[in-house]
This record gives C-alpha cells, structure tokens and sequence, in this order.
C-alpha cells in the first residue's frame, strides 16, 4: 500500500480514493475520544469535518505487517493543527485496523515556560 497516498485521500476527503486502502471489515480506533468506527463509519466521519485540510507526513515505519505514521495535520487556513500517530494493521495490502493517537498542536504551557526547561524543536 502507498502510505502517501492513502493521506492524500483522506486529507482531500475523498470517500471514494479512501474506500479502496480497506479491507471491508476493517476497523478505526480513535483513543483520545474513546471511539471505534467501521470503514464507513470512518469514511464519513472524516469526510463530514468541517473545512479544507491539508497535511505533511513526518514520518513512516515499517514492521512486518505493521505501518506506523506521524502526520500533521491542518487546516488549509492554519486556524488548527494537529499531530497524528496512527497504526495500520495490514493484510494483503488492505488495511484491516487502524490506531490513530491526536494531539493539539500549540504553544508550551506557561507553566512549562516559567520553568525554563527545554528548548524549541527546529
């Protein structure tokens, strides 16, 4: 499967790009919220957010059957962002589970800042 790719569909919503990376019984986990999505649950769910998104793949990891990414991503108008971490399970080149992990992109916390500790990454 072509990793970039399957971003690129589902950065542009496009539901019928996404359909073809899965396997019709696959499953999406979203941890942060708690939730669980079929392939069309996921699909539509993704293709109803609000706005115009875009987005850069960070990184890619190959493990046996296991493909690990860290994409941000944003609006096209850069009001949000966020980082991504997700996990595809494989089969036959079809995804069969993904474990996606979100997280606000953002200033450090003042308290973090009063402590002078750290530094910007590049």
């Amino acid at each position: 499967m072509e990793i970039q790719a399957y971003w690129d569909a589902v950065l542009g919503q496009n539901a019928q790009a996404m359909r073809r990376f899965f396997h019709p019984e696959a499953l999406v986990r979203w941890h942060n919220t708690k939730e669980q999505f079929t392939v069309e649950e996921f699909i539509h769910a993704n293709c109803a957010y609000p706005g115009n998104w875009n987005g850069v793949v960070k990184r890619i990891e190959n493990i046996g059957s296991l493909i690990i990414t860290v994409t941000q991503v944003y609006m096209c108008d850069r009001s949000l962002s966020f980082h991504a971490v997700s996990f595809f399970q494989m089969e036959n080149g079809l995804i069969t589970a993904i474990d996606e992990y979100w997280g606000d992109d953002g200033d450090v916390p003042q308290w973090r800042q009063e402590m002078h500790i750290g530094s910007r990454i590049p």
